[in-house]
């Protein structure tokens, strides 16, 4: 594996799930790493365990929802480690419901989490690695942005919506050695899982080693690529 040795990554959903997977794994490659998640005790026991195994690390909480919040947790990031060279969008909600029992309220929020959210942290941390001319940015999507899954017309139009987004800023950034990617997971045995009767197919860890192979050793000729998890 490539090393991160100097790098500085941002993990959104970090406090557990695929999220926390990533995280262990960017600082095993030798990055500083800002975990975020919703509640700050999530992420500030994850930062603990990362700075018990010699990472440098963070824990900060934000709703990525929220733009200004946003702004202020990369600030904190930029001020405790330095600036962010890897961001992983892991953040999101799924909603199971049918289209006719959705409320407006119910559809916003999923795109805010799962869709507006990757694009307030881009917008803010991308063009200063495209100043420095070096970054990774990894999207973790769904299968769902593929396949239509019934009851998640939210959820699966988010997705569909982070993949298109993926790829043209892909195309914006190439040139300036920024890769820009999205992982696709099938079936994953995280909390969001539970509930919905469908059997995992990995782990949160097996997603992980993809995210972390697109921002180590992937050539920059994968960027705009959609891996999918899934068969």
């Amino acid at each position: 594996m490539s090393s991160l040795a100097g790098r500085v990554a941002l993990v959104t959903g970090g406090s557990r799930g695929i999220g926390k997977a990533v995280a262990e794994q960017l600082a095993e490659a030798g990055a500083a790493v800002a975990v975020l998640s919703t509640t700050e005790p999530g992420s500030l026991a994850v930062a603990d365990a990362l700075r018990t195994r010699g990472a440098r690390a963070l824990g900060l909480a934000a709703d990525v929802a929220d733009a200004g919040a946003l702004d202020e947790a990369v600030a904190s990031v930029e001020r405790a480690l330095g600036p962010v060279d890897v961001l992983v969008n892991d953040a999101g909600v799924a909603l199971r419901r049918p289209l006719s029992e959705m409320t407006d309220a119910d559809w916003d929020r999923v795109l805010a989490v799962n869709l507006s959210g990757p694009f307030y942290l881009c917008r803010r941390c991308v063009p200063a690695m495209a100043e420095r001319r070096w970054g990774r940015v990894v999207n973790v999507s769904s299968i769902s942005g593929r396949l239509g899954t019934p009851g998640m017309t939210a959820y699966c139009a988010s997705k569909w919506g982070l993949n298109g987004f993926t790829q043209a800023l892909a195309a914006e950034v190439k040139a300036r050695n920024v890769l820009v990617a999205a992982v696709l997971p099938g079936s994953t045995d995280t909390d969001m899982l539970k509930g919905s009767g469908w059997e995992p197919e990995m782990a949160p860890a097996d997603v992980a080693r993809v995210v972390t192979f697109l921002c180590t050793e992937a050539p920059l000729a994968m960027s705009g690529s959609l891996v999918e998890m899934f068969g």
